[in-house]
Protein backbone atom coordinates (compact mmCIF):
# COMPACT_ATOMS: atom_id res chain seq x y z
CA UNK A 1 0.00 0.00 0.00
CA UNK A 2 1.30 3.32 -0.55
CA UNK A 3 -0.08 6.81 -0.40
CA UNK A 4 -1.21 7.29 -4.49
CA UNK A 5 -4.16 4.58 -2.35
CA UNK A 6 -5.37 7.64 -0.34
CA UNK A 7 -6.28 9.46 -3.72
CA UNK A 8 -8.14 6.32 -5.16
CA UNK A 9 -10.33 6.46 -2.20
CA UNK A 10 -10.38 10.17 -2.56
CA UNK A 11 -11.79 10.17 -6.28
CA UNK A 12 -14.43 7.08 -5.53
CA UNK A 13 -15.42 9.17 -2.43
CA UNK A 14 -16.42 11.91 -4.90
CA UNK A 15 -17.86 9.16 -7.09
CA UNK A 16 -19.89 7.72 -4.98
CA UNK A 17 -21.09 10.56 -2.51
CA UNK A 18 -19.77 9.24 0.13
CA UNK A 19 -16.84 8.99 2.73
CA UNK A 20 -15.52 5.85 4.21
CA UNK A 21 -14.45 2.38 2.97
CA UNK A 22 -15.51 -1.45 3.13
CA UNK A 23 -15.50 -3.44 5.12
CA UNK A 24 -15.60 -0.72 7.24
CA UNK A 25 -18.23 2.33 7.74
CA UNK A 26 -19.19 3.98 4.35
CA UNK A 27 -20.53 7.53 5.35
CA UNK A 28 -23.20 9.92 3.38
CA UNK A 29 -23.97 12.23 6.10
CA UNK A 30 -21.78 15.14 7.85
CA UNK A 31 -22.42 13.39 11.48
CA UNK A 32 -20.89 10.55 9.96
CA UNK A 33 -17.83 11.54 8.29
CA UNK A 34 -16.95 13.65 11.13
CA UNK A 35 -16.81 10.48 13.28
CA UNK A 36 -14.42 8.99 10.56
CA UNK A 37 -12.70 12.10 10.70
CA UNK A 38 -12.10 11.71 14.65
CA UNK A 39 -10.85 7.99 13.81
CA UNK A 40 -8.61 9.40 10.85
CA UNK A 41 -6.97 11.76 13.72
CA UNK A 42 -6.33 9.16 16.01
CA UNK A 43 -4.84 6.61 13.55
CA UNK A 44 -2.91 9.32 11.71
CA UNK A 45 -1.74 11.58 14.93
CA UNK A 46 1.49 9.08 15.35
CA UNK A 47 3.08 9.37 12.27
CA UNK A 48 2.25 13.04 12.04
CA UNK A 49 4.07 13.31 15.25
CA UNK A 50 6.62 11.36 13.75
CA UNK A 51 7.27 12.99 10.63
CA UNK A 52 7.62 16.49 12.83
CA UNK A 53 10.12 14.78 14.95
CA UNK A 54 12.26 14.03 12.76
CA UNK A 55 12.56 17.36 11.26
CA UNK A 56 13.16 18.34 14.64
CA UNK A 57 16.05 16.21 15.13
CA UNK A 58 17.67 16.44 11.51
CA UNK A 59 17.24 19.92 10.78
CA UNK A 60 16.26 21.90 13.91
CA UNK A 61 19.37 20.06 15.79
CA UNK A 62 16.45 19.19 18.70
CA UNK A 63 15.68 22.61 19.06
CA UNK A 64 11.51 22.59 18.61
CA UNK A 65 8.79 21.80 20.53
CA UNK A 66 5.52 19.85 19.02
CA UNK A 67 2.48 20.54 20.04
CA UNK A 68 -1.34 19.01 19.23
CA UNK A 69 -4.88 20.15 19.85
CA UNK A 70 -6.46 16.49 18.78
CA UNK A 71 -9.92 16.97 17.08
CA UNK A 72 -11.44 20.53 17.69
CA UNK A 73 -14.61 22.66 16.07
CA UNK A 74 -13.50 25.37 14.22
CA UNK A 75 -15.29 28.72 15.26
CA UNK A 76 -15.05 32.17 13.22
CA UNK A 77 -11.81 31.19 11.02
CA UNK A 78 -9.97 30.17 13.65
CA UNK A 79 -9.55 26.14 15.60
CA UNK A 80 -12.36 26.95 18.41
CA UNK A 81 -13.61 24.57 20.89
CA UNK A 82 -11.83 21.33 21.45
CA UNK A 83 -13.11 17.88 20.80
CA UNK A 84 -10.37 15.87 22.11
CA UNK A 85 -6.73 17.60 22.36
CA UNK A 86 -4.53 20.65 24.11
CA UNK A 87 -3.86 23.95 23.07
CA UNK A 88 -2.30 25.41 20.35
CA UNK A 89 -1.79 28.72 18.33
CA UNK A 90 -4.24 30.20 15.91
CA UNK A 91 -3.61 30.50 12.05
CA UNK A 92 -6.54 30.35 9.63
CA UNK A 93 -8.24 27.05 8.99
CA UNK A 94 -9.67 28.91 5.33
CA UNK A 95 -12.63 26.47 4.32
CA UNK A 96 -12.94 25.10 7.89
CA UNK A 97 -14.88 27.69 9.64
CA UNK A 98 -17.77 25.40 11.00
CA UNK A 99 -16.31 22.33 10.21
CA UNK A 100 -13.53 20.22 12.69
CA UNK A 101 -10.07 19.99 12.57
CA UNK A 102 -6.91 18.69 14.38
CA UNK A 103 -3.07 20.70 13.68
CA UNK A 104 -0.05 19.27 14.79
CA UNK A 105 2.87 21.74 14.99
CA UNK A 106 6.62 22.30 15.30
CA UNK A 107 8.17 25.72 16.28
CA UNK A 108 11.21 26.67 17.54
CA UNK A 109 13.11 29.37 18.74
CA UNK A 110 14.67 30.81 14.88
CA UNK A 111 11.24 30.25 13.58
CA UNK A 112 9.53 32.62 16.51
CA UNK A 113 11.91 34.96 16.35
CA UNK A 114 11.84 35.62 12.75
CA UNK A 115 8.21 36.20 13.50
CA UNK A 116 7.04 32.91 11.41
CA UNK A 117 4.74 30.45 11.89
CA UNK A 118 5.67 26.81 12.79
CA UNK A 119 5.38 24.22 10.92
CA UNK A 120 1.96 22.98 10.38
CA UNK A 121 0.47 19.61 9.91
CA UNK A 122 -3.65 20.05 9.27
CA UNK A 123 -6.43 17.69 9.13
CA UNK A 124 -9.20 19.90 8.25
CA UNK A 125 -13.09 18.37 7.48
CA UNK A 126 -14.57 22.18 6.61
CA UNK A 127 -17.93 22.98 6.92
CA UNK A 128 -18.11 22.75 2.99
CA UNK A 129 -16.09 20.10 2.23
CA UNK A 130 -17.21 16.38 0.78
CA UNK A 131 -14.68 14.89 2.80
CA UNK A 132 -11.16 15.58 5.18
CA UNK A 133 -7.75 16.89 3.69
CA UNK A 134 -4.39 17.72 4.98
CA UNK A 135 -2.60 20.44 4.42
CA UNK A 136 0.28 22.67 5.70
CA UNK A 137 0.27 26.38 6.80
CA UNK A 138 2.07 27.01 3.04
CA UNK A 139 0.90 23.90 1.64
CA UNK A 140 -1.91 23.32 -0.35
CA UNK A 141 -4.11 20.45 0.42
CA UNK A 142 -4.09 16.35 0.32
CA UNK A 143 -6.90 13.70 0.58
CA UNK A 144 -6.97 12.02 4.20
CA UNK A 145 -9.06 9.27 3.57
CA UNK A 146 -7.19 7.11 5.94
CA UNK A 147 -9.52 4.06 8.33
CA UNK A 148 -7.20 1.66 9.26
CA UNK A 149 -3.39 1.61 10.51
CA UNK A 150 -1.92 0.35 7.87
CA UNK A 151 -3.37 3.45 5.44
CA UNK A 152 -2.34 5.90 8.13
CA UNK A 153 1.17 4.25 7.95
CA UNK A 154 1.27 4.57 3.95
CA UNK A 155 0.73 8.61 4.74
CA UNK A 156 4.14 9.17 6.58
CA UNK A 157 5.64 9.84 3.26
CA UNK A 158 2.75 12.73 2.56
CA UNK A 159 3.36 13.86 5.77
CA UNK A 160 7.24 14.48 5.53
CA UNK A 161 6.56 15.76 2.24
CA UNK A 162 4.14 18.46 3.46
CA UNK A 163 6.24 19.53 6.90
CA UNK A 164 9.25 19.51 4.04
CA UNK A 165 7.40 21.65 1.98
CA UNK A 166 6.49 23.81 4.91
CA UNK A 167 10.02 24.21 5.65
CA UNK A 168 11.08 25.26 2.81
CA UNK A 169 8.44 27.89 2.42
CA UNK A 170 9.40 29.26 5.60
CA UNK A 171 13.03 29.47 4.79
CA UNK A 172 11.52 31.62 1.41
CA UNK A 173 9.85 33.45 3.66
CA UNK A 174 12.75 34.49 5.75
CA UNK A 175 16.07 32.73 5.24
CA UNK A 176 18.31 29.64 5.86
CA UNK A 177 19.56 30.83 8.93
CA UNK A 178 16.15 29.56 10.58
CA UNK A 179 17.01 26.52 10.48
CA UNK A 180 19.63 25.18 13.22
CA UNK A 181 20.98 22.47 11.11
CA UNK A 182 22.40 24.59 8.55
CA UNK A 183 24.29 27.33 10.40
CA UNK A 184 26.58 26.07 12.56
CA UNK A 185 28.28 27.27 15.97
CA UNK A 186 28.83 30.78 14.96
CA UNK A 187 26.95 31.50 12.62
CA UNK A 188 29.17 29.32 9.50
CA UNK A 189 27.75 27.07 7.25
CA UNK A 190 26.98 23.47 9.67
CA UNK A 191 26.75 21.74 5.68
CA UNK A 192 29.66 20.69 4.60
Amino acid sequence: MNHYSSLLRHFADLRDGTHGQEPGAVERTRRGKERLFSDAVRLIDPYARLALAEMNSELLLGTGEITATGVRRVVGGRGGSEIGGGEIGGGGSGGAVGGVEARWELGWPEQRAAGLAPVLLHAVYGAGFHHPHLQGGTVGQWPLNVFTEEQAAAELPVLRGIAAAELHNLVFMRDYRIVPGVVGEGGGEGLG
